[in-house]
């Protein structure tokens, strides 16, 4: 199942020496994982709420490979590149299968909330 990393940072005015090291840098520590960027100094419309910052979004084959990519030695010496220059918040998360029916998880949801067990 595919999975994503998503990051919603909070850039402090223009990228310094070190940001710019780390986004040069990141593309070779996703490779041997199977990592590529979706979303990545895009413009964000906030059409609701609020969304200060920026958003990345990375995909990697499965969560093997997503946790594998974050812990690897290669990455790990670039987050503070990151980390010192901008704060933020990172997760890792599985996406749905290509037939995920959203109604199947709201049928779910209303036997949960009437104490019921869903029959399969």
């Amino acid at each position: 199942m595919t999975a994503y990393a998503i990051a919603h940072l909070y850039p402090q005015g223009r990228p310094d020496d070190e940001v710019i090291d780390y986004i040069d840098r990141i593309q070779p520590t996703m490779d041997p994982y199977g990592g590529r960027f979706l979303v990545h100094n895009s413009p964000v419309e906030v059409i609701e709420g609020e969304w200060p910052g920026a958003v990345v979004v990375l995909r990697f084959p499965g969560m093997t490979e997503a946790r594998a990519w974050y812990a690897s030695p290669a990455y790990q010496e670039l987050i503070p590149l990151r980390t010192r220059n901008m704060a933020g918040d990172v997760v890792l998360v599985e996406g749905v299968a290509p037939d995920y029916d959203p109604s199947a998880t709201a049928a779910a949801l209303r036997a949960a909330a009437a104490g019921v067990t869903p029959v399969e």
